[in-house]
């Protein structure tokens, strides 16, 4: 061993440090060229940002007490229109369809203008107070799913799935408690399904808004009850819930509990409380839907998908 022990005998680094620091350099590099590689992978899979609209309470017959509802169908024409030349991924109508329950006229003049949505757009009815009665009956809600469809039910475009809720027995329970239980057991399967099929966003619609300022606020005729708002609240953040998308207020209100933003959509049809009537676009992104209500007289030529820009700061400010 020429006088060397097997212990003393440099090593390869020892002997060449430069082959050693150019295997390190090496390894630096490839390890930063297949951090950039997932990087890219994962850019080129992320989910393209798309938006649906929001209509709610077209309410045939609100203007003239149901008279007639020549209002309706001239309101109601113009946002099948404008769905029309936007082109949602699809349009969620929550609640309030008609003035006057069962209402023939009034039914048929709602389908005759919504069958003129593009049928490539899917349209998702939601029931409202008006549609079943304020405090709904077994025989008002099988009615309802007779000529609009399902009174609950969910849909998926994507990552992203809708929850659609009959809100008015949640709200008015008194004659409908099978109907509850039965939808509160079906609500929790389709939030554990969708949270563990890896959902992206899991979005509740219904008529009702769950609160209009604050998660706490006093019961009113135009929010749910506590008693059952709050075990509705806790099941939804549990789930990872973050948007609830609702009308029947006649108005916008906005409003948050933690994570969870409450969005209460102004009326398709007659506003009230100095709103205008209009509807909502949400551009549904991977981290956050983005969302706006637009008066008539404001709907754009075209929805813009690409981010928002931050504002630079003025010169000299």
């Amino acid at each position: 061993m020429n006088g060397l022990n097997r212990r003393d005998e440099p090593t390869v680094n020892e002997l060449y440090p430069m082959k050693s620091n150019i295997k390190q350099w090496w390894v630096a590099v490839v390890t930063r060229l297949t951090i950039c590689a997932l990087l890219q992978f994962s850019s080129a899979f992320a989910a393209e940002p798309f938006f649906f609209i929001q209509l709610s309470d077209p309410q045939f017959g609100m203007f003239t007490n149901n008279k007639d509802f020549v209002q309706e169908t001239a309101n109601f024409e113009f946002a099948v229109a404008s769905i029309n030349r936007l082109k949602p991924a699809f349009v969620v109508i929550t609640g309030d369809l008609v003035n006057k329950p069962g209402d023939r006229a009034q039914i048929a003049e709602f389908h005759r203008i919504a069958a003129k949505v593009d049928p490539k757009i899917r349209v998702y009815n939601v029931v409202g107070n008006h549609d079943i009665e304020n405090v709904p009956r077994p025989e008002t809600i099988s009615v309802y799913t007779n000529l609009f469809g399902p009174d609950h039910y969910s849909f998926r475009h994507g990552g992203f799935v809708g929850i659609v809720l009959n809100s008015i027995i949640i709200h008015s329970p008194q004659q409908t408690t099978n109907h509850l239980d039965d939808q509160q057991k079906w609500l929790r399967a389709e939030l554990e399904r969708a949270r563990d099929g890896g959902a992206q966003h899991i979005v509740v619609f219904q008529h009702h808004p769950w609160f209009l300022k604050t998660a706490d606020e006093a019961d009113q005729y135009f929010n749910i009850p506590r008693e059952r708002r709050d075990p509705y609240l806790a099941l939804f953040r549990e789930a990872g819930v973050k948007y609830l998308f609702s009308g029947h207020y006649h108005r916008n209100a906005l409003a948050h509990d933690a994570a969870i933003e409450a969005v209460t959509t102004g009326p398709v049809g007659m506003p009230q409380g100095g709103d205008k009537s209009g509807l909502r676009v949400a551009i549904v992104r991977d981290d956050k839907i983005e969302h706006r209500y637009y008066h008539f007289g404001e709907i754009p030529n075209r929805i813009d998908l690409r981010p928002q820009q931050p504002s630079q700061p003025k010169s000299g400010s």
